[in-house]
């Protein structure tokens, strides 16, 4: 089923995910980024913002209409949600030991793009969990890091969605393009009373959204990157990244697949309670390659090569699949604008 809502109708249905039990959660403008939060009615969403990302860069900028889903993947991703940044494991008090995790709530994701849509079915099969509910927003407009459509994850939204939008803003009004995935999203769209969209709505939404493959900013090269990484694990070009990386972790924790994390215990002031805690980790410590005897990936260089070789090409050999998903996050949140595009068309290249 092809739909048309407008803005009361996309109002009305996160009323209704709000009203049947589900945390709304999705694009809001704060402290000078677009970012993820809870969200109440459309009156929350960024309407009118966009951003402008390079390498190394990102801001918001005003557009010159009232879009709510015209800008591209912001500091946050949905990781945070599926797998948060910190969790409470267990807590022990005079010899008793209890759980202290906390339930997830039934979340229900809002604007989500189809890279961010893609890295939420890989995050799932890592951690084992059952997706939310998600409403997609197919992209229209690209951003200048993204390179989705080169990493076979967008424009167009792939499976996993329960509705999917186009949000389209010109002189017939603001309106929103949708379609259902699942037997829930369309049992949605026919509560909403969605007017059913014409040919030639559906064929327009459908042409903006292929468009958009053309106008990505960045893509990765025409090759197999798995085996270009196996290929170049001595390259010397691993030491030119590694004279610009700052080893800060940036790239791992925006990244919206990255999973790995570490378990600390930490002990009152008292000694007589503790709690034990997982939060994120990433390849880019000097310990989390610790063994007994010592640290085995000391060098920057050893330890971007292992994540971009694990990200691009050992992945495959644990889940069947990237574990890119083509977001740009990455790059526009690099301090020093290091670029996995470009690294692997230089490698790609055989540069030094």
């Amino acid at each position: 089923m092809t739909a048309v809502l407008d803005l009361a109708g996309l109002d009305a249905l996160i009323g209704e995910l709000r009203f049947t039990g589900h945390v709304v959660v999705g694009p809001v403008l704060r402290d000078g980024a677009i970012t993820l939060a809870e969200v109440e009615s459309v009156a929350d969403l960024p309407a009118g913002w966009g951003v402008e990302t390079a390498p190394g860069h990102y801001r918001v900028r005003r557009r010159g209409d009232e879009a709510v889903f015209g800008h591209s993947a912001g500091p946050l991703s949905w990781k945070n949600f599926l797998h948060p940044p910190r969790r409470a494991l267990v807590a022990s008090a005079e010899g008793e030991f209890r759980s202290i995790a906390e339930p997830r709530p039934r979340y229900a994701f809002l604007g989500v793009r189809p890279c961010d849509l893609a890295a939420i079915g890989k995050l799932c099969q890592v951690l084992g969990d059952r997706a939310p509910f998600v409403v997609a927003a197919e992209c229209t407009e690209p951003g200048g890091v993204c390179f989705c459509a080169s990493m076979g994850c967008g424009p167009a939204a792939g499976p996993g969605y329960d509705i999917a939008l186009v949000e389209r803003v010109d002189e017939e009004g603001h309106r929103f393009v949708a379609d259902a995935g699942s037997a829930q999203g369309l049992f949605l769209l026919d509560w909403l009373s969605a007017r059913p969209a014409t040919p030639a709505e559906a064929a327009a939404a459908r042409s903006e959204v292929a468009d958009a493959a053309g106008r990505m900013g960045r893509a990765m090269p025409e090759v197999d990157l798995r085996d270009l990484l196996a290929a170049n694990r001595e390259s010397p070009h691993w030491q030119d990244v590694a004279e610009r990386c700052l080893t800060c972790g940036n790239c791992t924790m925006v990244c919206p697949t990255c999973f790995c994390v570490t378990v600390e215990d930490v002990t009152s002031l008292a000694g007589g309670e503790a709690e034990r805690r997982e939060r994120w980790a990433s390849c880019f410590e000097v310990d989390f390659s610790h063994l007994h005897g010592g640290a085995v990936r000391t060098s920057p260089a050893a330890r971007y090569r292992q994540w971009l070789t694990h990200k691009l090409g050992t992945w495959h050999d644990q889940f069947g699949t990237s574990g890119c998903v083509g977001c740009g996050r990455c790059v526009a949140w690099c301090p020093a604008g290091i670029d996995v595009t470009a690294e692997a068309a230089a490698l790609a290249r055989g540069a030094p």
